[in-house]
């Protein structure tokens, strides 16, 4: 089974990265802004992945694991905040979010 090159990895993770980047930038859904960090997260897994097997070293899956950890971690405090965002304003939006105070 040949490998895959470097290249095709990082323009994966590229094409990855941008699609969640202007997701992030586009977007007024928290949870549509949430699911964007998620794609941009998983693409810089995906390069870490690439990378490390093309140098036959196992510190880009260590790192995998790490994007993992913190994705998860994103996510259970993005979804707790989301949560309590539609108790209290009845909308996920976040041009809602401009408006609160203190």
């Amino acid at each position: 089974m040949s490998e895959i090159p470097l290249t095709h990895a990082y323009i994966l993770a590229s094409i990855l990265f941008l699609i969640g980047f202007v997701g992030v930038i586009v977007r007024k859904n928290t949870l549509f802004i949430l699911m964007s960090l998620e794609v941009m997260l998983n693409a810089v897994g995906v390069a870490f992945i690439g990378a490390g097997s093309a140098w036959h070293q196992a510190d880009g899956q260590i790192m995998f694991i790490l994007v993992l950890t913190l994705a998860a971690s994103e996510v259970a405090v993005g979804l707790a905040l989301l949560i309590r965002m539609q108790k209290k304003f009845q909308s996920v939006d976040i041009d809602i979010l401009s408006k609160m105070r203190g």
